[in-house]
């Protein structure tokens, strides 16, 4: 499994748009294949700051993620509403269990 989380600092003024882009965008990833989930959240106490997570049930779904027309056009719309570059980790997990 593969996982993605992070952050995105948006620009002031610009939450509204990031919010909209960012539901089309999880709306569509989850309808691919190997997407297990793809969520972005605002955190509590700085408006302007995303939360990112998504887990992905190998690498080739996720490359796959990458070549999508939904990610093409987010990637378009990022420059005008982020403050700076996302800050992103990548995991690769060999285990997990529910608790």
């Amino acid at each position: 499994m593969i996982l993605i989380a992070g952050t995105v600092r948006l620009q002031p003024g610009k939450r509204e748009a990031a919010v909209t882009h960012a539901l089309s965008m999880a709306q569509a990833t989850h309808a691919e294949a190997g997407c297990l989930a793809y969520t972005f959240s605002a955190d509590l106490a700085d408006p302007d700051l995303f939360h990112v997570f998504e887990a992905w049930v190998d690498d080739a779904a996720l490359s796959t993620h990458f070549q999508t027309a939904h990610m093409a056009e987010f990637n378009r719309q990022l420059p005008g509403l982020v403050a700076a570059a996302p800050q992103l980790q990548r995991y690769v997990v060999s285990s997990a269990e529910a608790f």
